[in-house]
């Protein structure tokens, strides 16, 4: 099969598609042949050399993928040849085919075909375990979500809202803003003009912040929550390291959590896309939460498709097409 990998750290021409050996069902795994992956910011991280597969994963980039059941490993129960599917994955998307722990396999949402599946298992399974089951948000409390416009950022406003919580965001352009708000935002923050925490503290403080930036936006996340804020961390597209003022902290008695889904346990990642496919699922087959996807990218033209991510340009997510 085709897979996609970054032998040596670098740029979008750092990517190398190249043969290699069909992956085999193990116990409790099943074989994906691919239609489709996405990519996402840990991809283009991964491939600069500073966010590593987990031990023992496939050095293959992806995260997500949609396709076909083309083998199902020994103590598989629900699973059969030919099931339409998409998966979240610790790695190997990018591919024709693409082995995976069958508890990470999930149904195709009903709505939804098969191809722009393969874009929704990481931005769903990301917000529902983080803005939902860590962060536990309540219907009726204030969510502030950093770049609202992004497959992550658009796919939490349209679950916060749904599920009754207020929604703030930011984003970077007049059509991102618009964006943001035709999607459930109640207001949408311009960064480059506006200060978010201000904006933020007038409407009450927020109960829950998804934040992509880290570093960067630390103490003014900090900041902007109300009493008994939770911050959770998704990214570090601003840095790595700050200085919390644990004063401050203490005084909302806030919590800052740091969350990864793609290092957690396969048993912890089957539970989160369990309750996925129970509480999302029904909303994407009703419409009222869709799956937005900028461009669709051949996988033979995947350096671009990384380009396209690192530029900021897309709103919603970049799908990668696998030929038959």
């Amino acid at each position: 099969m085709r897979a996609v990998t970054a032998p040596e750290p670098g740029g979008p021409e750092a990517l190398i598609i190249s043969e290699h050996p069909d992956p085999e069902a193990g116990p409790g795994e099943v074989v994906i042949d691919v239609v489709a992956s996405a990519v996402n910011r840990a991809d283009t991280l991964q491939r600069q050399g500073f966010y590593p597969p987990p031990a023992g994963a496939s050095d293959v980039l992806g995260l997500e993928c949609s396709g076909r059941i083309s083998a199902v490993g020994a103590g598989v129960d629900g699973w059969s040849v030919g099931d339409e599917v998409c998966a979240l994955l610790a790695a190997g998307g990018y591919a024709e085919k693409v082995a995976v722990p069958a508890g990470q396999v999930m149904p195709v949402p009903p709505g939804v075909d098969l191809e722009a599946a393969g874009a929704i298992p990481e931005v769903a399974c990301t917000v529902w375990s983080t803005v939902f089951m860590s962060a536990r948000l309540q219907p009726g409390e204030t969510l502030l979500v950093h770049g609202g416009a992004g497959g992550i950022g658009n796919f939490a406003i349209q679950l916060a809202s749904v599920m009754g919580a207020r929604v703030l965001t930011t984003a970077g352009s007049a059509d991102k803003l618009a964006l943001c708000e035709r999607l459930g935002a109640e207001r949408a923050i311009d960064y480059h003009d506006e200060d978010f925490v201000e904006v933020v503290k007038e409407a009450g403080g927020a109960d829950v912040i998804l934040d992509n930036m880290g570093a960067k936006y630390l103490a003014r996340n900090v900041a902007a929550l109300s009493t008994l804020g939770r911050l959770v961390v998704i990214g570090m597209q601003g840095g790595m390291k700050a200085e919390l003022d644990l004063g401050a902290l203490l005084g909302k008695r806030g919590s800052v959590m740091a969350l990864s889904l793609r290092s957690r346990p396969t048993e912890e990642k089957a539970a989160i896309c369990a309750e996925v496919v129970e509480h999302v699922w029904p909303l994407l087959a009703e419409g009222a939460v869709r799956s937005f996807v900028h461009e669709k990218v051949p996988l033979d033209e995947v350096g671009r498709a990384h380009e396209l991510m690192e530029s900021g340009s897309h709103s919603g997510k970049i799908l990668l097409t696998v030929a038959p």
